[in-house]
């Protein structure tokens, strides 16, 4: 039996440099009726955990660590004893949200997660964050994106701490628009997309203003 995937959508406030945005957030949930794991576990526990249920919580992954895909982490993780997960460069942004809990244990590109006899590979997508991470699942068809890739190009890098236009364009074009074109985007924020749209837009970027 492969996995399924479940969506709650969270909302609530991101905060960076001094500026305030109301947001919503995807959070994912893959696995089956025995196991899973949540990708960003954003504002509100309660929401997540009621989604989890009675499974076992084999982690919570952070695709990057702004607080808007975090402050919920270790409220989730505490409740289910599960461990979180975040690329190690992401540290500075980690420490903003959760000055005095380090994560569990470190993302790295190539690594695989197995859930529900699932993979899903870790590919390291730096840009709108240094240590931002995508998921890729073949065998579900998927990939995970973060704020990495959205419905219409790449994700927020312009004016931000710790964000790189360049060096978001160019891990989407080495690590996603590679992927299989019907490969479906299950996005940090917002409506779903396909690698096949994206490389279709993908001429058409343009460098935001301030990035």
């Amino acid at each position: 039996m492969t996995a399924r995937i479940d969506k709650v959508v969270t909302s609530g406030t991101f905060e960076l440099d001094g500026g305030s945005w109301e947001v919503d957030n995807n959070v994912w949930i893959v696995g089956d009726d025995s196991e899973c794991i949540v990708l960003d576990a954003g504002h509100e526990a309660g929401p997540i955990l009621e989604a989890i249920g009675d499974r076992r919580l084999v982690a919570v992954v952070c695709t990057h660590a702004h607080n808007d895909h975090v402050n919920a982490a270790a409220d989730v993780a505490d409740a289910m004893q599960a461990p979180i997960w975040v690329h190690p460069d992401e540290a500075p942004l980690w420490r903003m949200t959760h000055p005095d809990r380090a994560p569990d244990g470190a993302l790295a590109h190539g690594q695989i997660i197995t859930v529900a006899g699932t993979d899903l590979h870790v590919l390291h997508t730096p840009g709108h964050a240094p240590g931002a991470c995508c998921l890729h699942a073949p065998e579900l068809g998927v990939v995970f994106s973060g704020d990495t890739l959205f419905d219409g190009g790449p994700g927020a890098t312009g004016g931000r701490s710790y964000s790189d236009y360049d060096r978001i364009v160019t891990s989407i074009r080495e690590k996603l628009l590679g992927l299989p074109a019907n490969t479906v985007v299950h996005t940090g924020h917002g409506p779903d997309t396909t690698i096949g749209a994206e490389v279709a837009r993908e001429p058409g970027w343009e460098r935001p203003e301030g990035a």
